[in-house]
């Protein structure tokens, strides 16, 4: 007979065993190299949690209130069943153009979930909670609102289902603030010992709304920043229904996911020369405060043939590719490593400019580029990049907009102080473009007038493609 007692501190170190698997993984994610297997690792470690509490409840038919945990078992099966396999197949079939909606979509349900565990627990209380269980309680139930509707938000403005440009909501930042106020003074008069649904009931509304008009105001340029905020805030949301479930294994992980998180979106922020508090409450990205196009009055754009371009870069010796999100849309990862690959076999020295908020979320250019086995030291992050374009031949431009605009460098644009990757110090620009359309932020990119500038006009696969072919006839 075994000792349902004795599983305890089994369990408990099977949770241990997780918690260190995450952060064995979470370090191993920080080089390209070894993030395959870092996630391979927390995995694992997720595994070897779920499997322990799997048994432990199959072993325990009843807790120590009598309530049947078989039920419970039976409950979790089917959630596993239904959520695993939809997002299987959603992870599978996702495009990677879409791989940004889907990341937002996964926030979503994971903040809305740790609310409800919140709200679950809280519904559950015959009498006022402690005041530890109150503060993790009301937590759970505000993070987790707010990332849950403020995810779809992003993800909507992700998709082309809400207009990517910052919508302002009727009072703007006073109903906002309205909103953080009620959430605060309610939560406090909670944490004070009361107990009441209604009030509970009125945070949940708040915080849902808050997410809402939170993420509605800010522009399709500043999404790579709030999703990373969203994804810490899911993690915190996490590790507060850790402690509403007294799980360490929850309490661990969501930390991680929540600390990770924060310091990324800082990065993020970092890297556009622009605070977190910026972007959230100003509202900026969209391009609404400046019309019309920035480029000198005048300039005219040179377009550039596809044989004229392929010489350029057959007979260069040191050429940076500069990929941005329309080589996302095209698809076109495998096309710009074959056109690399067959440039270095002539000789040519190919690196990869990665700007940290190219893209529609981090890490995005790094996500297609490893999809398509590019080596990972050619990829060369912004600040190590930025010296050698003054030394480079050719600089290949493929669907990279405003990261690539030196209008950044001026004041009064909405650009103004971004860090940008230096493209025109290169000495021959190609750029792979559709059409003349702006970027996120909504103006013209000035690099597309600079003399040394040439435009071949195509969908970044085909133009690749071309590429290829018309460097292989030389």
């Amino acid at each position: 007979m075994i000792d349902i007692n004795a599983l305890d501190p089994l369990v408990r170190l099977a949770w241990l065993v997780g918690a260190v698997a995450f952060v064995l993984g979470l370090i191993r994610m920080n080089s390209p190299a070894t993030a395959r297997n870092g996630n391979l690792v927390s995995a694992g470690g997720m595994a070897v949690a779920i499997v322990a509490t799997a048994v432990y409840l199959l072993l325990r038919p009843n807790d120590s209130t009598g309530n049947n945990l078989l039920i419970g078992w039976l409950i979790i099966v089917v959630g596993i069943a239904i959520g695993g396999g939809l997002g299987l197949y959603s992870a599978r079939t996702v495009k990677m153009t879409a791989m940004p909606q889907l990341v937002s979509l996964f926030n979503a349900m994971g903040g809305g979930a740790a609310a409800l565990i919140a709200i679950d627990g809280y519904l559950r209380i015959s009498a006022a909670p402690g005041l530890q269980e109150n503060v993790a309680t009301v937590l759970d139930i505000v993070i987790g609102s707010i990332t849950f509707t403020g995810s779809l938000i992003a993800s909507g403005k992700l998709m082309g289902r809400i207009p990517g440009k910052p919508i302002q909501v009727p009072g703007g930042q006073l109903v906002t603030a309205a909103l953080a106020i009620v959430v605060v003074v309610g939560a406090i008069f909670l944490w004070l010992g009361n107990y009441s649904l209604v009030l509970m009931f009125l945070i949940l509304a708040a915080s849902l709304t808050f997410g809402v008009t939170m993420t509605l105001p800010i522009g399709g340029a500043d999404m790579p920043v709030v999703i990373s905020l969203l994804n810490s805030f899911t993690g915190t949301a996490v590790a507060m229904a850790g402690f509403v479930l007294e799980n360490p294994v929850l309490i661990i992980a969501g930390a991680l996911v929540g600390a990770s998180g924060a310091i990324l979106t800082k990065l993020m922020a970092d890297a556009m020369n622009r605070s977190v508090i910026n972007i959230m409450i100003g509202g900026f990205g969209g391009g609404d405060s400046v019309a019309g196009a920035v480029g000198a009055e005048g300039a005219s754009v040179r377009e550039l043939g596809v044989d004229d371009a392929a010489i350029q870069l057959a007979y260069a010796q040191h050429v940076i590719v500069v990929p941005g999100y329309g080589l996302a849309v095209a698809q076109a990862q495998h096309a710009v490593r074959e056109l690399a690959e067959l440039l270095e076999e002539r000789g040519v020295d190919v690196k990869y400019a990665i700007h940290p908020v190219a893209g529609r979320m981090p890490g995005h250019m790094n996500v297609l580029l490893a999809e398509a086995n590019v080596p990972y030291p050619q990829l060369k992050e912004m600040d190590d990049i930025n010296p050698e374009f003054e030394r480079a031949d050719v600089a290949l431009v493929v669907g990279a907009n405003d990261v690539t605009n030196p209008a950044a460098r001026r004041t009064g644009t909405p650009v103004s102080g971004m860090p940008i990757l230096d493209v025109d110090r290169a000495k021959s620009i190609v750029v792979i473009k559709r059409s003349m359309g702006k970027g996120y932020a909504g103006i013209d990119n000035e690099l597309y007038t600079n003399p040394k500038t040439g435009m071949l006009f195509a969908d970044a696969k085909e133009g690749l493609a071309s590429l290829v072919a018309a460097v292989k006839a030389l």
